[in-house]
Order: C-alpha cells, then structure tokens, then sequence
C-alpha cells in the first residue's frame, strides 16, 4: 500500500474553499461553485484555453478595420443592450485615449455592465468593425501580470504602468469565462491563488523532477497560469499531467495490493486442473495457440495462493469463454464453486445457455440467477448455492445481493469488465469464505488501447486474444450512402433466400421527435411491411421484460425469425451463426469499438458475413470514422483511433462506467510520458510514496480509476 502519511507544513492548501480569497464572497462563491470550482485546488486546476501573444498596442485613432489589436482607454459611459430575439447579450460603452473615441461591444459578456464604471481605466483587445470595437478580451488596469525575471515571476501591476498581464513580446494565457464569472475575474483568482501555492508542499522527489527536467507542482501552477514564455507553459502542462498521472498509477498501485494483500489468501486450484484438461481435450475443435497460452498463464495464477487479478482481452469471436470455463472448471476440480457477472439479463442468460451446453454430460450443475428469477426457485437455488451442490452460477449484479452465499467461492469471472466499478466488483470478491480473498478474471470483449489498459487496468495483469479458430471466415464492412440502400437491402434478401439471417440494429427503441434516429420498433414494423415482406421480423430491446426478450432470442436462435431489428442491446454475447448479415442504421452515432463489437454478431460460423453502415451524417468526420471501420476489422487498432478521435473516457460508451478523466492529461498523446510515470513510481521508496499518499488520501475522479457511477 502506499506509505503512512508524513506530516507536512500545510497539506491542505488546495482543499481550502474559494472563499479564503479575498473578494470572494458568499455568492460569487456559489457562482464559482456552479462552474465546478469550490476550493483552491479546484481553480488551479482550471487552467487557461489557450495560449498565444499579446498583439501590439495601438491608439483608437489609428485603428484599421479588422486588425487585431490591444487599446488602453478610458470609460466614459456604459449601457447593457436589449435584443429582440434575447439570444445573446450586448454591452455597450463609449470608450476614449489621447486620440479620439469610440464605441466599443461586448457580446455575451454581460458581467461586464457592472464593471465598466466612469472614469475606469481599461486594457481591452479585439478588432474594428462597423458596428465599433468588437472585444475579445478585457482587463481592468491594475490587474495581475507576469514580471520576467522576477524570482516568483508575478507581481501586482500598477495603474499607469502599461496594460495588464504579460510584456507584449511574450506569452499570453487566455482565461475563460465560466458560468456568471468573467474571465477577468477568474485570471485575478488565478493570481491569488497562485500567490496562496507558493507554500505548497512538493509531493514528488526532487531527484524525480530533475531528471525528467520539470519544475515543482507550485511552480508549475504559476507557470501554466502566467507563463512568462511558451516554452514554460508548455513544460508546466507537462508538469501538471504527470502530476494527474503519477496520481491515477499510484492509487492502481494501491489497490493491487489491498486486492492480493489485504483479503487474506487464496485457495488453491492446483487440483482441478485435471477436470479442466479432460474437457479441454474433449472439446470437437482445437484451441487456438492464443487460447492456450491464456489457459496455461491463467491455470498457473489459480494454482497459487496470491489471490488472481488478470484481464482477458479478446477479439470478437477470440474464444474468451472457452478459456473461462477452463478456469472454472478448475475452480470445480478442486472442490470450490465458480461465479460468472455479466451487466444484462440477455448476456448473463445467454451465458447461462452456452455454458449449459459445453458443460453438458459433465455433471456439472450451472444455474442462473437474475432480477427475474422467480422467489421460488430463487430460495431453492440459493440452498442448494449453499450447501455447494451449484457448481458454476451464472447471473447478474443479484449475485450481489446479501442473501446469495456460495460454501466455497474460489472464482469469480467477470465479464463486460468496464461495465462494472471497483465496489461491485469488490461485491464478488467479499462472497469468498471469511479470511479468504477469490481469485478474479474480468473479461472484456471490447479490445482496450495499452494507454486505457494502463490507467483504468493497470492493477491487472492483462492476457490478449487476437487469433481467431480455424475456418471463420471474415466479415466484409460496407459504408451505404442513401442512394445504396435498395442495393443494400436486394443483397440482404438474397442471404435470406439462402436461408441466412439477418440483424437491423437502430440506436434508438422508440421513434422521438427531439431526436433524430431510426427506432428500432418503428423499424420493425416499417420493414415487415416493405422492403421485408413475406419474411420473419422480430423485435429485441433493452425496454422489453426477460421473459419477452428470451422469447426473441430464441425464436431467432431456432431460425423461425429472419431478421431480429434490435438496439444495442446485443452488442455483445449473442451467438446466432446462421446469421450473416447486418445493417446499422445512423452508424455515425457510434463509436468504432461499439460497431465492430456489433458487426461481431455475424459471421461466427463458417459463412463469412457482410455488414452495411447506414450514416446520418454526411460531414467529414463522420466520413473518416466510417471508412476507418469499412477498412479493417483489427479490433485493437480500431480502439486505439477511436482513443485517437473521442477521447479516453468515450471509448465504448464507457466514461459513465468510470474510466479517468483527466484535465491535462490526454491519452493517447501523453502515453510517453504515462510510460515514463509508471517508471518513477516503481523507483519510489516507502518515504516518497508517503509524502505522495498524503497528496491523494482522498482521489478525486482524476486520480481514481474505474470506480462506478
């Protein structure tokens, strides 16, 4: 874990609330508030959008139209304007300097109608048009600004003695406005508060910043807030996000060891291996060379004593159940009980068949429980869970529940992972016999970027899936425009004539008028009476009770459906290889990993497959992202461009599910830097780590990786 805390001269300066400034009372503190800002660290952390250089000073006379320019000048009046339409606020105020006067126009600033007072002397940038001097910034003479050369590099600027803030050969941040605050207001906070940090502890060792050349975190504030040239703010930012994650790495590091520490031992599952094995060997095809090197690591980790942590990756049609049930056949070989998580009733029911059917003739007892197990057979399967006569449960967050207790939980096998956060997955692990700690394996079929694996599953160890079995044959992706879709829809009638099936998938269940979209029951019906005519078409979405759900999929599964419309509800876990075609309606609402797990779908068995994209969106973007899905069906590397082009938190849907947000940060650019992170921690000693743990003791959503919504 990491170290006990040391005491340090004042820790808590960045947990003071905004109000210890001066100027900051009860209301413009609520104001900040609703603008995510509440205490010291908070508005330090709020960092300026933009860097660039002060443009030259020029007098009002002089101005030429469309020129940006800064002008120092004086307030003769002020108006706030009335618009008809009230879609944006004007001010307005007659502004003068030695040269003449002007009209000058705020829009959408309208906290500066209080601020432009008589006679007040301001610095104001923007340029000339005809409806007057448009500003796009503003600052009251006298206001903070950067001295370069001075030891703390800030100093309060008088009045009368140039514009406020930088030199105009240097470096200018750009503070923004936020809520009822304006930017002026914030830049000034911004000084105070930098002012405040010059007293703030350094957390890293200082041999750490030396040798990546960084400066300290005070530093690094002052410099990122009031830089005196581009390349010091540059080097603070960079300060700054190895700061965030050094943070995140070290609080994975933490929890790795309560996991394999903290709850106690293992049970060993040495002895089971030969149950394993035996059906293994069974099975009607070979695993695949991925699956046996996954299976041999994962058979070693369950025979050890140290409580497993490990992360199987696969891609889609990998063969990651396989390996599962190998290691909960092992679990069962040695005499303890297996669990199986998945976020859905469709997928932990699904599993539920799937694992029933490998396991067949076994003797084997696998169960499943959800939310819509009825309380009679929920009471009888919870004694016979009990008294250890289930084997395997399969099932959703019900396995959760208090009254559900296994004899001997030895593993527990998650899948969906990212689905999941840290307290219910800790939910599992707490079902293991007192003073013992299971053995977990998280699965994920959504191939995860090495950036994402390392700050949201760093306390794992990972084991990928690349190669697919013999003889799947690859699904071919197409990008429809509206003038294909006849063609597209000729092409999918004719794999129905072959006796092939088909899925719709629509992003939404019901038709809205707030939100463009096919839904999915619309569709259905539109189809069953057009372009579909004469065939099967069924319905399946999240919105639908089990029991109507189960029906579905079983009517699709038996091929007395042709063709399922559905959501993406079976995005994952749906195994139908009969089916050979799909269509996605507004494919541009998804993100690429999402896609390629849907396209997963179909093609699983011998037949290959053919997947149409359907865009709402003509734009460029969306262009691009499509024809990166269209052009490869490499999972990992469709992951890693969707990291590229939405960021680490959107990735498969998956920042609600607590994936790090970061504020500086960016993944994957800064992946050298995470690499060089995980590096210096691994050099820390118990002193260092603690001065660290005092900084973190309580993570914010920065720091703290996958913990659930």
């Amino acid at each position: 874990m990491l170290a006990a805390p040391v005491s340090w001269p004042d820790p808590g300066i960045l947990d003071r609330e905004l109000i210890r400034l001066s100027g900051v009372g009860a209301k413009l503190g609520a104001a900040a508030a609703e603008a995510g800002v509440g205490t010291i660290g908070d508005l330090l952390w709020r960092l300026p959008r933009a860097y660039g250089r002060r443009p030259g000073t020029s007098l009002l006379g002089d101005l030429e139209p469309g020129e940006a320019t800064g002008v120092e000048v004086r307030v003769l009046r002020s108006r706030r304007v009335r618009t008809r339409r009230r879609r944006f606020s004007v001010v307005e105020a007659r502004i003068a300097d030695d040269s003449g006067a002007r009209k000058a126009v705020w829009f959408n600033q309208p906290w500066m109608a209080e601020k432009l007072t008589v006679d007040s002397t301001w610095y104001l940038e923007g340029r000339l048009e005809k409806g007057g001097f448009v500003v796009s910034a503003s600052e009251p003479v006298g206001g903070p600004a950067v001295e370069a050369g001075s030891g703390q590099g800030i100093k309060w600027q008088s009045a009368g003695s140039g514009p406020p803030g930088l030199a105009d050969d240097s470096t200018r941040a750009t503070h923004s406005a936020g809520g009822e605050i304006g930017p002026g207001r914030w830049r000034r906070w911004a000084f105070e508060a930098c002012r405040m940090a010059a007293g703030l502890p350094e957390p890293l060792p200082a041999r750490l910043l030396r040798s990546r050349r960084l400066p300290g975190l005070a530093a690094a504030f002052r410099e990122a807030h009031f830089p005196v040239d581009e390349d010091r703010a540059k080097t603070a930012l960079r300060r700054l996000a190895y700061q965030e994650l050094i943070e995140n790495q070290a609080v994975i590091r933490d929890r790795r060891i309560r996991h394999r520490r903290g709850s106690g031992p293992a049970t060993s599952l040495e002895g089971g291996r030969k149950l394993a094995d035996r059906w293994l060997g069974g099975l009607p095809f070979q695993a695949t060379g991925d699956q046996s090197s996954a299976i041999a690591r994962i058979a070693g980790d369950l025979a050890a004593t140290e409580p497993m942590g490990r992360l199987l990756m696969g891609e889609v049609g990998s063969g990651k159940t396989v390996v599962a049930v190998h290691a909960m056949l092992q679990a069962v070989g040695s005499g303890a009980q297996a669990a199986m998580m998945a976020p859905t009733e469709v997928l932990a029911t699904q599993h539920f068949i799937t694992l029933s059917d490998m396991l067949e003739g076994t003797g084997v007892e696998v169960a499943l429980l959800t939310g819509s197990t009825s309380a009679a057979d929920r009471k009888e399967m919870l004694r016979r869970l009990a008294e250890g006569r289930i084997a395997i449960l399969v099932g959703t967050h019900a396995l959760l529940e208090g009254p559900v207790r296994f004899r001997q939980l030895a593993l527990a096998v998650i899948d969906e992972e990212h689905r999941f956060g840290v307290r219910q997955r800790a939910g599992l692990d707490a079902k293991a016999p007192a003073g013992h700690a299971a053995h977990l394996l998280h699965l994920s079929a959504t191939p995860i970027p090495r950036t994402l694996a390392l700050t949201a599953y760093g306390d794992l160890d990972v084991t990928t899936l690349k190669e697919l079995p013999a003889g799947r044959e690859p699904v071919q992706t197409e990008v429809v425009s509206a003038g294909g879709r006849a063609m597209a829809f000729e092409r999918l009638k004719a794999e129905l004539e072959r006796g092939r099936q088909a899925f719709v998938v629509c992003p939404l269940v019901e038709e809205s008028t707030l939100v463009e979209g096919r839904a999915a029951a619309a569709e259905a019906e539109r189809l069953a009476a057009s372009e579909l005519a004469g065939y099967e078409v069924g319905l399946l979405h999240g919105q639908m009770k089990p029991a109507q759900k189960e029906v579905a999929m079983a009517a699709f599964a038996d091929g007395r459906i042709d063709v399922l419309v559905a959501t993406t509800v079976i995005e994952v876990g749906i195994d139908v290889p009969n089916a050979t075609v799909m269509v996605i309606e507004g494919a541009d609402r998804f993100g690429l990993s999402q896609l390629h797990q849907l396209r997963g779908r179909i093609g699983r068995g011998s037949h290959g497959g053919t997947c149409f994209l359907f865009p709402e969106s003509s734009g460029a973007r969306a262009a691009k992202r499509l024809g990166a899905m269209a052009s490869t069906s490499d999972g990992f590397r469709l992951a890693e461009l969707d990291l590229e082009m939405r960021g680490e938190g959107e990735v498969a849907g998956t920042r609600q599910h607590g994936l790090p947000r970061f504020r500086v940060a960016s993944l994957p650019r800064d992946i050298e830097l995470l690499e060089a992170v995980r590096q210096d921690l691994g050099s820390m000693n118990e002193t260092e780590l603690g001065m660290l743990g005092e900084l973190i003791r309580n993570p914010s959503e920065a720091a703290e990786p996958g913990v659930a919504a």
